[in-house]
């Protein structure tokens, strides 16, 4: 779901001042430990997540993956349902239109004879699913299509993009959640729920009607 903006207060630097900002706050290598970090608000830039995962500025394409990159390693999403970017000097709001990241590869591998789903985003996050980065899906009642979504980190997630979504379904099978019989994805010894299978069944018909 989008999230909406609030009222702009006076926007942050320019694109070239916040880029040097965000690069000194990743100075000490790895993602920066952007959840420790309580800075003051400083207002909504006009940048935007589309739902592709393309970030947009001024309504312009950021062309440089680096600094996509870049400035993904510093997102944080709040408990008010929004989504910044954070520095130990600034709080920046910006729009997400679907989710933060698209993951848009995904390994099938075998951990002691447990399946293991490892996901790669399109900045370069590498997040095995399971436990601690569960997979959760909606369905999209008007195609009955299925969106899968992939925790990253913090509140943060992936949208699995449409071809790597086709092969996580491949992997499914039918088991028993709760007395319910459901359609689940495995990985890391956890049952991921898709949806009822009789949901499923019936969709399967309608689709071939």
């Amino acid at each position: 779901m989008a999230e909406n903006g609030k009222s702009k207060a006076t926007p942050p630097a320019d694109l070239k001042g916040l880029e040097a900002l965000v690069a000194r706050a990743g100075e000490s290598g790895g993602l920066p430990p952007v959840d420790k970090w309580n800075p003051p608000f400083c207002g909504d830039l006009d940048m935007e997540i589309a739902a592709d995962g393309t970030w947009f500025y001024l309504g312009t394409p950021i062309g440089r993956p680096a600094l996509v990159k870049l400035f993904s390693s510093v997102l944080r999403k709040d408990e008010d349902g929004r989504t910044y970017l954070v520095t130990p000097v600034e709080k920046i709001g910006i729009r997400v239109a679907d989710a933060h990241f698209l993951a848009v590869e995904m390994h099938v591998g075998d951990r002691a004879g447990t399946q293991v789903l490892t996901f790669r985003t399109h900045v370069g996050d590498v997040v095995e699913a399971g436990p601690d980065h569960p997979l959760r899906f909606e369905l999209e009642r008007e195609t009955m299509g299925v969106k899968p979504y992939l925790h990253v980190r913090g509140r943060l997630e992936a949208l699995v993009s449409r071809p790597v979504m086709y092969d996580l379904i491949e992997l499914g099978e039918h088991a028993d959640i709760d007395g319910v019989s459901m359609f689940v994805v495995r990985s890391n010894g956890m049952a991921f729920p898709v949806m009822a299978s009789a949901e499923l069944e019936r969709a399967l018909v309608e689709a071939e009607a």
